[in-house]
């Protein structure tokens, strides 16, 4: 049978209907309920925003507008791996522009963009900071359209990420900013949602960068633990810093802009493993038995029954792999280092091999699982919960540093990095007392 007025209204096009959507909420609801590790930290009311959700998938809401809902209504878990994944026809319609974004002291900042065509055009120069989008100051921006649509943990991380994803919204449309560049000049600079969530990001960094800093530290700048090939380049990165000899001064492992990725947990114990001379344990971590069977009056929800592993150990290299690294070692962290990363500063903590310097952590690791839900959309929950070996728990709180370090504007104008400069002063007592 012919239907001509299909040629009009491609399948991807297609606006879901009220059914998909209610398919789609029942799933997130049923799998975030009896999957997601920390359950009982919940306090919002899980039927009461479902029942909320379902009747707005009734309504005549975009799907965009409904993605944006599930967004809004996933971030009430608090959990700061969580991702409601739409199918490529929706993900591809929603974009930002090519801008790296970063909060500090709570204020929108641009660190780098795409010089494409655009960018050419509008200069929004780095380091300006975003005053006011639309017309709505940033703040007020960033608190009532994006905050409310954020999963994170910790305070600090809930506003770093709604600062990385303010300029975000339906591809193709164009937003005006007003920008406050260095020096202290206020204009006007109009970009455009152009990269959808599902394409390529322009602007990736390379998984690890190393330098040799005037005074003889070497810098590693882990951006992603999830690269196969880091562990090679870290390893050079060390080879490089025995044969400094005499004028070495020491070893600064970045991770502050190690963001959450899924994998890259072995690849970072075995960066330790090259810095320790004794075994260390790793985090301990357990995960919800759900048991039917034990349902009753007396129990109405099994969810309290757990499957607990203990803690892993990382072993030091032995003589014929390698001597392992022993000089001085400061690990940096910020409220963005997640993930793999967090599972790093754990292990790294309990050698006793250096300090932590800078920022508490996002408190979002452990393992997750995707779950797929009807019509191509999938829940990404986080299925574990993480602590150090004694059991106690860091999701909540991040992982404070033993160093704190606050970034302020005027230093990161000025070009100072303050946290880097702690940790070669650091580096340079340590040095002294050897």
């Amino acid at each position: 049978m012919w239907f001509p007025a299909l040629l009009c209204f491609p399948l991807a096009a297609q606006r879901l209907s009220p059914v998909d959507r209610q398919l789609v909420a029942a799933g997130i609801w049923a799998e975030a309920r009896y999957n997601y590790a920390y359950w009982d930290a919940v306090r919002a009311n899980w039927d009461s925003a479902f029942s909320a959700t379902v009747t707005y998938a009734n309504g005549r809401a975009t799907d965009l507008q409904f993605f944006r809902q599930l967004r809004r209504w996933g971030a009430l878990l608090d959990d700061g791996q969580l991702e409601i994944l739409p199918p490529p026809s929706i993900a591809g319609r929603m974009a930002r522009p090519p801008i790296v974004l970063r909060s500090i002291a709570r204020r929108p900042f641009i660190m780098n963009y795409a010089t494409n065509d655009e960018m050419r055009v509008a200069r929004p120069e780095r380091l300006a900071e975003i005053i006011a989008v639309q017309g709505v100051p940033a703040a007020i921006w960033i608190r009532d359209s994006v905050l409310p649509e954020v999963a994170a943990r910790t305070d600090a991380s809930h506003w770093e990420r709604a600062v990385a994803r303010m300029l975000e919204g339906e591809r193709g449309t164009a937003l005006h900013l007003l920008l406050k560049v260095p020096g202290g000049e206020e204009r006007g600079a109009s970009v455009t949602r152009s990269v959808a969530l599902n394409a390529r990001w322009p602007i990736e960094l390379p998984a690890i960068e190393v330098d040799t800093l005037p005074d003889g530290a070497i810098w590693i700048r882990i951006n992603s633990l999830a690269d196969p090939n880091v562990l090679s380049q870290f390893d050079r990165a060390l080879g490089d810093a025995a044969r400094e000899g005499p004028r070495h001064r020491g070893l600064i492992l970045d991770l502050r802009e190690t963001t959450w990725t899924a994998g890259g947990r072995e690849q970072g114990y075995a960066m330790l493993s090259r810095l320790i001379d004794r075994p260390v344990l790793t985090s301990r971590w357990r995960t919800p038995q759900y048991r039917p069977a034990y349902r009753g009056s007396d129990t109405p929800d099994s969810t309290g029954a757990w499957m607990i592993a203990p803690s892993d150990t990382i072993w030091p290299p032995t003589r014929r792999e390698r001597i392992a690294y022993s000089g001085p070692v400061a690990v940096l962290s910020s409220s963005r280092t997640a993930g793999p990363a967090e599972d790093l500063l754990v292990a790294f903590r309990n050698s006793g091999r250096g300090s932590i310097i800078g920022e508490t952590s996002a408190g979002s690791t452990g393992q997750t699982a995707v779950l797929k839900l009807a019509g191509e959309w999938q829940l990404r929950v986080t299925v574990t919960r993480d602590a150090f070996p004694d059991g106690t728990e860091f999701i909540r709180t991040g992982i404070a540093p033993e160093i704190p370090v606050e970034v302020r504007v005027e230093d990161v104008l000025a070009g100072r990095d303050a946290v880097l400069d702690r940790a070669r002063e650091y580096l340079a007592a340590a040095a002294a007392r050897r």
